[in-house]
């Protein structure tokens, strides 16, 4: 394996930049399939509520925990069979969690997948800096639209294929069939693996970065942002039903919510060219947060398609995080480390979204607590946005010097 790629030809960039959407279009395909025919799998396999519980809530404790260990993984593996075993690992969850007959199996293949998808966050970042260095916009814009397709996909798709195919298990396992045509041009990259951890001076060690003033506005964009997009997809249904809006409609809201950031997503390579560094974007996001959520607790049965469009476009910012890392480190090995660095705590942080507006409503007895505090996360994604827009290289913010930079 070597730090760089050979000299690709155009056909070759086109299958490698298909290869990574595809990669991103199965890292939510787990997440996104469960939730709509959680109710049928309960009934048929004797899953309790809590435990239920338990199963939303482990997707984004299993993109914090793998995707910090993704970084040996890499180092270990390169960043082509890393992508390939990514690629194996939800294939394989997807099928076995989908034949099994008891709560500990399907737990136990569930995390697999997401664990695959994990470490799948982690490795597009350094992907497309290594294959993409001068198209790192365009190809960040791709993916993360790609991520937010395939979990509308799942979500919109599983329940009529379901019905179509005979039951749950035939509409969870066929998506085993996407990731299994994905890993296929992954398995014909193998033989031109490429390392992100080089020899020598351009190592950086997790506990340099630990260091940086950029990185940790990173984990606060990160964190804050997806910590409120987590949210979104756990309350925002109930909180215009207890308002007195329709099951139906409440429905139609979040989705039109997850949809308004795919065009979004792939206008931001034109957005980001026409601001340049200037922190115009963050801000505009965490603009159209707050006054989504300002909307929704003043009047949400009143123009609430217009508070979930502002919801929708302020979820912009992550896909401008995901771009950032990739601008933000002169080479791939400084990608990755950004990458696990921002993700594995950022998607901790997150966590605490669903599970503090949930703390919060049952608290109070009311969704106006819960609201303000997630107004206030727009407040963080301004204040740390400002700084990652600044046109400062992780590298150039690191303590030690050159020689001093080995891997941890």
């Amino acid at each position: 394996m070597s730090p760089h790629p050979p000299s690709p030809t155009v056909g070759g960039r086109l299958l490698v930049g298909a290869a990574i959407v595809l990669l991103a279009l199965n890292l939510r395909s787990a997440v996104g399939s469960l939730g709509v025919v959680l109710g049928p799998v309960r009934e048929d396999l004797g899953m309790s509520a809590p435990v239920a519980g338990i199963v939303t809530a482990v997707p984004v404790v299993c993109f914090a925990v793998f995707g910090v260990g993704a970084h040996g993984v890499v180092k270990g593996l390169g960043l082509h069979r890393t992508a390939a075993v990514v690629l194996a690992m939800i294939t394989a969850g997807l099928v076995l969690r989908a034949v099994v007959d008891s709560t500990a199996l399907f737990m136990t293949f569930t995390t697999v997948a997401l664990a695959g998808a994990a470490m799948g966050n982690i490795i597009l970042p350094p992907l497309v800096k290594v294959h993409f260095p001068d198209r790192v916009g365009l190809m960040s814009a791709l993916y993360g639209a790609a991520l937010m397709g395939g979990a509308t996909l799942g979500s919109i798709s599983t329940v009529p294929l379901s019905g179509a195919l005979g039951g749950w298990r035939q509409g969870l396992g066929l998506w085993a069939a996407l990731s299994f045509a994905a890993l296929l041009p992954w398995l014909a990259f193998l033989r031109h693996d490429v390392r992100t951890d080089p020899t020598g001076s351009q190592r950086l060690a997790m506990r340099e970065v630990v260091r940086s003033p950029l990185a940790w506005a990173m984990v606060a964009v990160f964190g804050a942002q997806s910590a409120g997009a987590y949210a979104q997809f756990g309350w925002f249904p109930e909180i215009l039903t207890d308002a007195g809006l329709s099951d139906a409609r409440a429905g139609a809201m979040l989705g039109l919510l997850s949809g308004v950031g795919i065009p979004l997503a792939l206008g931001l390579p034109w957005l980001m060219r026409m601001v340049g560094d200037r922190p115009i974007l963050p801000v505009t996001f965490a603009a159209m947060t707050a006054g989504g959520w300002l909307g929704v607790l003043l009047a949400p049965t009143t123009l609430t398609w217009l508070w979930a469009a502002l919801l929708g476009l302020g979820g912009g910012a992550f896909t401008w995080t995901l771009t950032m890392i990739g601008k933000r480190a002169r080479t791939a090995a400084g990608t990755t480390t950004l990458s696990v660095f921002t993700q594995g705590p950022g998607y901790l942080l997150a966590g605490m979204g669903p599970l503090g507006a949930g703390v919060l409503h049952d608290a109070t007895g009311s969704w106006t607590a819960p609201i303000v505090a997630l107004m206030a996360l727009a407040a963080v994604i301004a204040v740390a946005g400002w700084f990652v827009a600044r046109p400062v290289m992780l590298e150039d913010t690191l303590e030690t010097g050159p020689r001093d930079r080995i891997s941890s």
